[in-house]
């Protein structure tokens, strides 16, 4: 898949000691992550051989719009309006509406956390078991008249009384970017004949396509936030996986030329993301995407994660920032300030006076085994940010981090 050009994967790495003892030579390489998550890579393909293939043709919603192949939910933070509940939904950022419709969405994370593991593990172990699982979820959502999902989101994080859909829709689909990496990782299984993958593929090539020439995919790829990093990541994996370079040169050069210098502060930070109620989750997240995005647009001659721009600013900066607060998230309230805002919608350099505070929800959830961690350390050369990787919870169970981590097997982004 990919490989980070910096690294040798026949070198080695050293860890600085406090001792006087010479330094300690260890191999920090794909090689190493796949034998560490080999266990439990394992052991959740084996749970995921007898998991239901269930698509969002099971559960219709009567409130949308589309159709019974459509995609639909509903904004997670909107809300009846107190005063009147004959009205429009009204926002409250950073709470999630319990009640709204979110079927389709648990749906389409089951099957991607199911079929991740089952290409994972067919990548690592050759075992036609997994392979042939994993077809059967891939011919369900994308090829069967019957069960495939619409390659559109037109009736996504849609709003009652306002909208029937949303272009912040598409960010619902983001997990499709680790099942476009396991796709790639079948290729070549008996389990997965020549017609069958180029079925599936026509599949992403038509949603690629819409996002590109559809109001709402263009406009998702344009927010500058979290919202178009992650239109983008799709975008990369998608075009890799139908062999569309020049969209994949596309989102190589949004990333070095416009995520990276309009997102990021100058300390690696995102201003728009420490803005929010729940300030470390979007900041871990948003970091998490563009890191991926990173990965996926790399080249033999170029490691974005290293791509620096003349101020410094670069992916591993990014990780930078970010770490120690992984590594201790009671410093983040004591030393991280909110961003200032100016009125044309950006943030000065400087900050406010007001410390963060906890997330508005999931504040004790966070941080998980952030994917940005992995390959920053892979990258820079870090052991400490691979030993604090480890450290971390690589499985939680709690609907609303899964959701919001979607690069789970880390295996099919390494090569």
């Amino acid at each position: 898949m990919v490989v980070f050009p910096r690294l040798d994967l026949r070198a080695s790495v050293f860890r600085a000691t406090s001792s006087s003892s010479p330094l300690k030579p260890e191999r920090l390489d794909a090689r190493r992550v796949e034998a560490i998550e080999r266990p439990r890579l394992v052991r959740q393909a084996d749970a995921a051989l007898s998991a239901e293939v269930k698509t969002i043709t099971a559960v219709p919603n009567p409130s949308s719009a589309g159709g019974l192949h459509d995609f639909s939910s509903q904004g997670d933070y909107w809300w009846p309006d107190p005063k009147d509940p004959n009205r429009p939904y009204v926002l409250r950022d950073g709470l999630t509406n319990p009640e709204n419709f979110v079927a389709h969405r648990q749906l389409l994370l089951a099957f991607c956390r199911d079929f991740d593991a089952l290409a994972a593990a067919y990548k690592l172990t050759r075992s036609e078991r997994y392979a042939a699982a994993a077809v059967k979820h891939l011919h369900a959502w994308f090829v069967d008249p019957a069960t495939r999902m619409n390659p559109n989101l037109l009736y996504a994080q849609a709003i009652v009384g306002r909208d029937t859909g949303r272009s912040i829709g598409l960010i619902d689909t983001l997990h499709l970017a680790e099942v476009a990496l396991g796709i790639e990782a079948l290729r070549g299984s008996a389990s997965f004949p020549k017609e069958e993958e180029v079925a599936v593929t026509a599949w992403f090539r038509e949603y690629l396509k819409w996002m590109l020439t559809h109001p709402f995919g263009v406009e998702e790829s344009q927010q500058p936030n979290n919202h178009g990093t992650c239109g983008w990541l799709q975008i990369a994996a998608f075009a890799r996986l139908t062999g569309d370079q020049a969209v994949l040169a596309r989102a190589r050069l949004q990333l070095s030329n416009v995520l990276l210098p309009t997102q990021m502060d100058a300390d690696g930070s995102f201003p728009r993301e420490l803005a929010r109620t729940k300030a470390f989750a979007y900041s871990l997240f948003n970091l998490d995407v563009i890191a991926a995005l990173g990965v996926i647009t790399s080249t033999q001659q170029q490691d974005m994660l290293n791509f620096t721009l003349h101020d410094g600013r670069s992916l591993i900066r990014g990780v930078e920032f970010m770490a120690p607060y992984i590594a201790d998230k009671g410093a983040w309230l004591r030393t991280v300030y909110k961003p200032v805002g100016k009125r044309n919608g950006g943030f000065e350099a400087r900050r406010t006076s007001d410390r963060m505070q906890p997330d508005a929800m999931y504040w004790h959830e966070w941080p998980v085994r952030q994917p940005s961690l992995l390959f920053g350390a892979l990258s820079a050369g870090r052991t400490d940010w691979f030993e604090l990787w480890q450290t971390l919870e690589a499985d939680p169970q709690t609907e609303e981090i899964r959701r919001n981590f979607p690069i789970r097997q880390p295996v099919l982004w390494l090569s």
